[in-house]
């Protein structure tokens, strides 16, 4: 039986020390602070609305992860360690274009050489591990959508998202290694006219 758990986490640094926790982490029934890698969280504003990335930040540890066996290309990833990253949020957005409504989302990937595949779930109750990404948890998809994949020159040891907010738009960076790619995340908002979603 998988336990759930809200835990409220705040980033040190940055704007997120200043946000209130409108949402907690949800962890499954590993115990937190004896995990390798260690959970973590981002937070940021989009006009009012807040995001929140829950996170399980894993180290390389002289290995090669990303392209490598435990983080091959082509290959589902839980992006992250332990649990699925997750994406709550209070407003409604787009993931890379993936359209959400407020609530709470798991958030996978499939790296590749040249672009990466971003996977949203309203699924998240599940473990991250690939071999929990049934079939019953693959018909909660939302959407998927491709990403560059960008090589840097400076080597990150432990995987880090940051986000650059400006009003209702923002960049999420995904950065470990030598591997950097960027989510935008857009808040959506609806037309008082009935015409829908406008951006």
């Amino acid at each position: 039986m998988i336990v759930l758990t809200a835990v409220a986490l705040v980033t040190a640094g940055g704007p997120a020390e200043t946000l209130a926790a409108d949402t907690a982490c949800i962890v499954m029934d590993a115990p937190v602070t004896e995990r390798l890698s260690p959970l973590d969280s981002l937070s940021f504003r989009l006009d009012g609305h807040t995001v929140k990335v829950c996170y399980g930040r894993p180290s390389s540890l002289g290995r090669t992860m990303i392209g490598g066996r435990d983080v091959p290309y082509d290959k589902l990833w839980r992006t992250g360690a332990n649990e699925p990253t997750m994406v709550h949020t209070t407003g409604p957005i787009s993931i890379a274009g993936i359209e959400v409504e407020p609530g709470s989302y798991s958030l996978y990937t499939v790296p590749g050489e040249a672009e990466w595949t971003i996977i949203v779930n309203s699924s998240i109750t599940q473990w991250g591990h690939i071999a929990e990404y049934t079939y019953r948890v693959r018909r909660k998809e939302v959407g998927r959508a491709t990403v560059p994949h960008e090589r840097t020159a400076r080597h990150v040891e432990t995987l880090t998202l940051t986000a650059d907010p400006v009003e209702s738009e923002a960049i999420m960076f995904l950065e470990w290694e030598r591997t950097r790619i960027a989510i935008p995340i857009m808040l959506l908002d609806t037309d008082p006219t009935g015409g829908g979603r406008r951006r």
